[in-house]
């Protein structure tokens, strides 16, 4: 739920503030314009439980919502603190996959040819990451 302090990190709040930022971004648009792909985000050890959300890019068009994806190309598995610190920008993204921080399991080429999209949505994420309290 969502109060005057912000909306918790990967609540059900804050994953539909995400779907409708990114709906409405026409960078996002653009860079989704010749792709297409379905990750699944798991983090767990929050202060909820587990929770499992998914990216899916199709059309042109980027979604965000809760569980798994359908048909899902990847997989990205990680604890609430690297979830919390790469959502924070406090550690470098590509030194927790070397250090095995984030488990990645899938289709790791369709991942890498998504990255223009990836780059489009840091902006939306920036954007959300300002009301958002991560505790």
């Amino acid at each position: 739920m969502s109060n005057t302090q912000g909306m918790r990190y990967l609540s059900l709040d804050w994953i539909q503030k995400l779907s409708s930022c990114v709906a409405s971004s026409e960078s996002v648009a653009k860079a989704c314009a010749n792709h297409s792909l379905a990750i699944t985000q798991v983090v767990t050890g929050g202060p909820e439980g587990d929770v499992v959300y998914h990216l899916v890019v199709a059309n042109g068009v980027a979604t965000f919502d809760a569980g798994a994806a359908p048909d899902e190309d990847a997989r990205m598995e990680q604890s609430w603190e690297t979830a919390v610190a790469v959502a924070t920008g406090a550690i470098n993204t590509q030194e927790l996959f070397i250090g095995g921080k984030i488990s990645v399991t899938g289709d790791l080429q369709k991942l890498i040819a998504c990255q223009a999209v990836f780059t489009a949505l840091d902006a939306v994420f920036e954007t959300v990451r300002q009301e958002t309290v991560y505790e």
